[in-house]
């Protein structure tokens, strides 16, 4: 017979819930040769690292989830505005690639057809079209100003600060806000 005192068992498991926040000098990251983007975290090198803003809309540099190749979270990174130069630029540069954003530079119309709202739009990137069924499902408010528009099939724009667009383009907002 055994006797649950003589059974020790040892609890390695990390508890899911709980969040490694990175020291700033504790992390670097930098671009391997084939442009991989790599780092080293709390003495441990990192031939793959992902990236993920935990609230990406409304923080674009600060609480950046940094995980290992699996997927799986490593820590959070408070402000990529504390690390050092290097992993700042690299940083922002591999976050720029995962969350692709045009900004809406003009609101050529807004018209509606049928059940369809289509946005004819001109962006640092140059001209689009964003089509939405529904207004209210399909516009988020990050902040007072910013707007993130998504179409029916996940295309998103944004319109950085609306207030400072061109006077045709505050006329065609007025209407949907």
């Amino acid at each position: 017979m055994i006797d649950s005192n003589d059974i020790r068992v040892e609890n390695n498991t990390k508890d899911p819930f709980e969040i490694n926040i990175l020291e700033p000098n504790t992390v670097s990251f930098t671009r391997s040769q084939g442009g991989v983007f790599q780092g080293v975290v709390e003495g441990k090198v990192f031939e793959e690292i992902i990236l993920y803003r935990i609230f990406p809309f409304q923080y674009t540099t600060q609480f950046i989830s940094v995980r290992d190749s699996k997927g799986d979270e490593i820590g959070v990174i408070r402000d990529i505005e504390q690390l050092d130069e290097e992993s700042r630029s690299e940083m922002d540069k591999e976050l720029q690639l995962r969350y692709f954003l045009p900004l809406v530079a003009r609101i050529d119309s807004i018209k509606q057809k049928a059940d369809l709202w289509i946005w004819e739009l001109q962006t640092n990137l140059g001209p689009t079209r964003i089509v939405m069924r529904n207004l209210h499902e399909h516009m988020q408010y990050p902040s007072d100003n910013r707007i993130i528009l998504t179409d029916i099939n996940g295309k998103r724009c944004e319109v950085r600060d609306w207030k400072s667009l061109d006077s045709h383009s505050r006329s065609q907002l007025k209407d949907v806000l």
